[in-house]
C-alpha cells in the first residue's frame, strides 16, 4: 500500500502555487451573493408595484367644510386687529 502522506504532500506542493496566483485582497460575493441580491431586488419591485396599486386607490379630493373656513377667517381677523 502506498504512503498517503507522500501523495498528500505532493498534491499540496502543486496546489500552493495555484493558490498564490489568486489575489488575496480580492473578495467576490459569489453565487450566494447574487441570489441574495436578486431576491432583494424582486422584493423591492413587488413592494413598489403594490404601493403604486394602493396609491392609485387613494382619493385626495377634500370636501369643503364651511365651519373650518369660518374659523380660519375669524382667527385671521383677530390677529389683524
Amino acid at each position: 500500500m502506498p504512503d498517503m502522506s507522500a501523495s498528500a504532500s505532493l498534491a499540496m506542493t502543486h496546489l500552493v502555487p495555484l493558490a498564490k496566483e489568486l489575489d488575496e485582497d480580492k473578495v467576490t460575493p459569489g453565487v450566494l451573493g447574487f441570489i441574495v441580491f436578486a431576491v432583494m431586488a424582486l422584493a423591492v419591485w413587488a413592494l413598489m408595484k403594490s404601493m403604486n396599486r394602493h396609491m392609485g386607490r387613494v382619493d385626495f379630493v377634500e370636501s369643503e367644510d364651511s365651519g373650518t373656513a369660518e374659523k380660519a377667517e375669524a382667527t385671521a381677523a383677530e390677529k389683524r386687529g
